[in-house]
């Protein structure tokens, strides 16, 4: 029988006008036989909307109403009460200050479930009413992720199906390839291939550029790397390590019984539409391989400078030397600073029908139509050096040289760059003035470096703010002194600068940030620069000359982002270093 309460709201409805008495009692009747909630009957037989429930049970309970969809709920305050009870019971907790915790739900007169929410929680419940469907929305919004539909895939993966991956395993051992073949088809229909296809979507759907999966002795580690920063997820348990491995192994075509050496391979997969590239690594640890897979989505791939984090007079002078008809360009910074992103968007900017460009990588990251790309393969005597060679046979204008490891390389470059060719390449060098010393100590007359290298840039990646939740914030006076001051002359001091962070919001999965962006360092050389590198100066001594000339460095390029409101100190002070050091 419905309640007390809820006869008083279909009463309340009739006098409202809103329904007739007679529809009142068919849902009562309804609500009688089916047990359902009388609010709930109503809205499925459509005599009244969701928005008159609302407005009808906030008036008689002087509740208010909120919109889900207009909010961004805070992660601490979603993870106040176990996801089990917010599916169960069909509720979502919007906000908490102290001990008092506000809870969005549809029927605010269940009593008994305020009481048990006060005793789980050890706060003061207030309830606040909303839409059935805008809850269920905001429950598959925050709640959903890739550990949610993991462990629902983990309960499907039988032993049997583990059973398959280890056969398969011992008949790779033995040699039978058209066996393994025969046997990998067995695989793609086992739970275990959806798991790792789940976790790879996951992975492209949250942005990440790599997937790290780490074996422990009594545990395995996944770990996604999203904007620089490594952000664990929910594992699948130990058992499944070897399963997940050799399923990775086998799209990538390695050997699968090797379980001592380091291998590499790459795979492609279409997701979404899209093809998206994989290189995968694995490496013998002590409890087992770790895998790392790199993601090379073409969709990512910024070829616009403009996007990049080039500032108006930066931008200037890297495209005036990026059409310059011969010179060496080199951009430097470490392992996964967007040195690829750079040259690619530079080449994506040049590239013309009527001129010749060539690049030798290894590996090639994305493929750039109308631009000829070679595969670097030392292993068969196809090196950077021989690639270069082959290239100035080939009626080059334009040449990319993935990076300059050696002195053959270099000198080899410097020849081509001295020739009437455009020559493109990176180092693994601190800034862009070390890329002169690391020439010369490579054993590079300093004569020739300066007679072929018209531009060094040095770059690093800053997370960017999220846009969805950014918010101004007041600066730690210890973090703007070890800042430093904007070479900026226009700037008045940073009690006049605005300066923000990301709250953090579902968005950005609460971290505050979304993308990236880069910090740039360009040092031109010109007939000056040209003059004082001929006099042996030092690394220092340069990179104090090439500010005095105009050269912004990277903390400078730094403090300019965090006043346009784009980055945090925080993120500056983590990849930069101060000008003095």
């Amino acid at each position: 029988m419905p309640s007390a309460m809820e006869r008083k709201l279909g009463q309340m409805l009739v006098n409202d006008e809103v329904i007739s008495a007679a529809d009142l009692d068919k849902a009562m009747r309804q609500s009688q036989e089916t047990g359902a909630s009388l609010g709930r009957v109503l809205v499925d037989l459509g005599l009244a909307s969701e928005w008159e429930m609302a407005a009808a049970l906030g008036k008689q309970l002087n509740v208010p109403f909120i919109t889900l969809s207009h909010y961004e709920i805070d992660r601490s305050v979603l993870d106040s009460i176990p996801e089990e009870i917010v599916r169960r019971y069909r509720i979502v907790p919007v906000d908490k200050t102290g001990d008092t915790l506000t809870i969005a739900l549809s029927d605010p007169s269940n009593i008994y479930l305020l009481d048990e929410l006060r005793l789980l929680t050890k706060c003061q419940i207030i309830p606040v009413i909303s839409f059935e469907t805008d809850i269920l929305e905001a429950i598959e919004r925050y709640y959903t992720g890739a550990g949610n539909e993991m462990e629902e895939m983990l309960k499907e993966i039988t032993d049997k199906d583990l059973e398959i991956i280890r056969e398969q395993e011992l008949v790779a051992g033995n040699g039978h390839d058209e066996d393994v073949n025969d046997l990998s088809v067995s695989v793609d229909d086992a739970p275990v291939i959806q798991l790792v296809n789940l976790m790879v979507s996951e992975a492209i759907k949250m942005r990440a550029s790599d997937i790290h999966i780490e074996p422990y002795e009594k545990s395995l580690r996944v770990r996604y790397r999203i904007d620089g920063v490594l952000q664990e997820i929910p594992p699948p348990p130990k058992k499944f390590q070897n399963a997940i491995i050799s399923r990775i192994k086998i799209l990538s075509e390695l050997d699968i019984a090797e379980r001592r050496l380091p291998q590499d391979g790459r795979f492609k997969v279409r997701i979404n539409g899209k093809n998206v590239d994989f290189r995968v690594s694995t490496c013998p640890m002590a409890h087992g391989e770790k895998v790392v897979l790199r993601i090379l989505d073409q969709s990512n791939l910024m070829l616009d400078m403009r996007d990049l984090g080039f500032e108006t007079e930066q931008m200037r002078l890297f495209e005036a030397a990026i059409r310059r008809p011969y010179g060496m360009i080199l951009v430097t910074g470490p392992t996964g600073s967007g040195k690829s992103t750079t040259l690619y968007s530079a080449l994506s900017t040049i590239n013309d029908p009527h001129k010749n460009i060539t690049t030798i990588e290894d590996p090639i990251e994305y493929l750039l139509p109308g631009i000829n790309q070679v595969q670097a393969k030392p292993d068969i005597g196809l090196s950077f050096a021989e690639g270069l060679k082959s290239f100035l046979r080939q009626d080059p204008d334009i040449m990319l040289v993935g990076e300059i490891r050696d002195l053959e390389t270099a000198e080899i470059a410097i020849k081509a760059a001295l020739t009437g060719h455009l020559v493109l390449s990176t180092l693994h060098t601190n800034d862009a003035p070390s890329s002169i010393q690391r020439l010369t100590n490579m054993g590079v007359e300093p004569f020739l470096v300066v007679a072929s290298v018209i531009m060094c840039v040095a770059q690093r990646l800053t997370r960017r703010i999220c846009d969805a939740c950014a918010e101004r914030v007041e600066a730690n006076p210890d973090s703007l002194a070890e800042l430093g001051t904007p070479v900026d002359p226009e700037f008045t001091g940073w009690d006049r600068v605005q300066l923000y962070h990301g709250r953090g919001c579902q968005r950005c999965s609460g971290t505050g940030y979304r993308g990236r962006l880069a910090l740039y360092e360009i040092m031109a050389i010109g007939d000056k620069m040209r003059d004082f590198i001929m006099t042996g100066a030092t690394t220092n001594q340069l990179k104090k000359f090439a500010i005095q000339e105009g050269m912004k460095s990277l903390r400078q390029s730094g403090l300019t982002k965090i006043i346009q409101g784009k980055t945090t100190i925080e993120e500056v002070l983590s990849v930069t270093v101060s000008d003095e050091c």
